[in-house]
């Protein structure tokens, strides 16, 4: 295996930094407290959530992992490509993008992958770990917000690229706000380019709501490490045991509202900001919405966006689905993004 990465980030430390500061500042200061949903998913809270995967309720990552298992022949069998490009949007997945690579490679297919992340250490982490498989593939990683990266390959690498974005990330955008992302993604991508995008479907509440409330309280740790955080790079003064996390779906939004519960009156210093912030017992910090799709939603996403909508993949309970797109020819291409 020949693995590097290059950092194409311009922010820099600093400026990421900067930017979680005043997210923090700005959310906290609301009526309604908020913080946004990207700043769970540091590299302690992605290795959280890594251990949903032997969670029985945790469906998300047992059906993809199916999915990918039945379909990996008839993916590259509808992609009918000899080389390309496979990129990878977020480093997190590896394990399930592993069930696809090896089967492109078992198939003489020539294939280059090209992960993107912006956090380095994940990078490093992912590259090490495909050298202990032993894989004889070329890893070209790219430290880099997901458009910088995919801008930059379409510039500097050639070949027809498909773009894997799995685990119903999409879920964690409104629909408005889903449509800009994947408008703005067909955008950076070349004309005829693949996308395998992964939806959770509506299902039965009480299926949705167990990985809410998993019996290992992961999903709790994970939304803990939120504060966690603020305490360790902002200077923050949070005691999380007297924050309880609470995580249910809600009919009317489509989604499951993930949200931080006070436990007591108390007031909450962070240094860097030179803030105090104030809690009543029984206010919430609101941390995430995780959507919920129908074929119906997947298909109006996927022509919105100027995608065509090729294949369709569900697990055998039809609680996923992983949808194959193709950046139509008929749709006319902007290359500004």
């Amino acid at each position: 295996m020949k693995g590097h990465y290059r950092v194409l980030a311009h922010e820099g430390v600093e400026a990421g930094n900067h930017d979680f500061a005043h997210d923090i500042e700005r959310g906290l200061s609301e009526e309604l407290k908020s913080i946004p949903s990207k700043y769970i998913y540091d590299e302690k809270g992605v290795d959280t959530l890594s251990h949903l995967e032997g969670v029985f309720e945790n469906y998300l990552m047992n059906c993809e992992y199916e999915i990918l298992q039945n379909n990996k022949t008839n993916i590259a069998r509808t992609i009918g490509l000899k080389k390309f490009n496979m990129v990878g949007l977020g480093a997190g997945d590896a394990e399930k993008t592993k069930v696809l690579l090896n089967h492109f490679l078992k198939s003489s297919l020539d294939v280059t992958y090209f992960p993107i992340d912006k956090n380095e250490s994940t990078m490093k982490n992912l590259i090490e770990d495909f050298e202990k498989d032993d894989m004889d593939i070329q890893i070209e990683g790219l430290v880099a917000e997901y458009f910088e990266g995919i801008t930059w390959l379409v510039k500097n690498v050639r070949g027809p690229n498909l773009v894997l974005f799995p685990g119903s990330n999409i879920g964690t955008f409104t629909l408005s706000e889903a449509e800009l992302f994947l408008h703005r993604l067909n955008n950076a991508m070349n004309e005829g380019d693949f996308l395998l995008i992964g939806f959770d479907l509506k299902k039965e509440v009480s299926v949705i709501n167990k990985v809410s409330n998993d019996s290992k309280d992961i999903a709790t740790r994970f939304n803990l490490n939120l504060l966690t955080r603020i305490n360790r790079e902002l200077g923050g003064e949070f005691e999380p045991g007297q924050f309880k996390y609470y995580g249910s779906f809600n009919e009317n939004s489509g989604a499951v509202e993930s949200k931080l519960v006070s436990q007591k009156d108390q007031k909450v210093h962070i240094k860097s900001l030179g803030k105090t912030f104030f809690f009543k017992k029984g206010e919430t910090i609101h941390t995430e919405n995780s959507y919920k799709f129908t074929e119906g939603d997947i298909f109006h996403l996927a022509n919105r966006a100027g995608f065509d909508m090729l294949r369709n993949y569900t697990d055998s309970k039809g609680y996923f689905m992983d949808s194959l797109w193709q950046v139509s020819k008929k749709a006319p291409k902007r290359r500004k993004v």
